[in-house]
């Protein structure tokens, strides 16, 4: 049986393989897929003349611990939202609690910026395969000075729950374990829209 299979009930039904136990425990909020359905589909209007592919949306919704799926893809056309662990960024959680505690756009904060960011290139860095992402919003503009991508991390996934109580923390990018992180980028792909917020 595979980690999912193990799973039930709410969006842990649809959480990545990197969730097992603590995480994938979680009893989602009722109606939390339509509520993240309404929120993907204010952020596509919001941001329409910018966003191309308009079938899938990412959402990370920074309002949850880092020790509960909070990034969900959400499919625009059935509804269905698959979830995973995701890293927010050590200068927006300082005294690191695994809650985030404030976004920033500086250069050098290494916090974790809120609002829309468009997909970008897929490319091969430091932490492996990455996705890049521009923001779109002047909350998050400084995203390509501040190297903001999609990458995985070994501080992301059920054993860092196990053991600390949470998720360690990037400096400002969306991080996730190395399976989860092949599955964002390659869902997502170049040209669609990944908001993020407390929602």
């Amino acid at each position: 049986m595979d980690r999912r299979q193990m799973m039930k009930g709410g969006l842990a039904a649809f959480a990545g393989p990197c969730v097992a136990g603590p995480a994938a425990a979680w009893a989602a909020k009722p109606d939390i897929e339509k509520h993240l359905a309404r929120v993907a589909k204010r952020a596509l209007e919001q941001n329409a003349a910018r966003i191309s592919l308009r079938d899938l949306v990412g959402l990370a919704d920074f309002s949850a611990p880092s020790w509960r799926p909070r990034f969900h893809l959400v499919d625009m056309v059935s509804g269905k939202v698959s979830s995973y662990l995701v890293a927010h960024g050590r200068g927006s959680d300082p005294g690191h609690t695994g809650r985030l505690q404030k976004f920033s756009n500086e250069i050098g904060s290494n916090a974790t910026s809120a609002g829309a960011y468009r997909t970008g290139a897929q490319y091969t860095g430091k932490y492996g395969a990455s996705m890049r992402l521009d923001g779109l919003a002047e909350e998050n503009s400084n995203a390509r000075a501040r190297a903001i991508v999609i990458h995985a991390a070994w501080y992301v996934g059920d054993e860092m729950i196990e053991k600390y109580g949470k998720l360690g923390r990037s400096e400002g990018c969306f991080a996730f374990c190395e399976d989860d992180r092949t599955e964002v980028v390659s869902r997502l792909g170049a040209g669609r829209l990944l908001y993020a917020g407390k929602f």
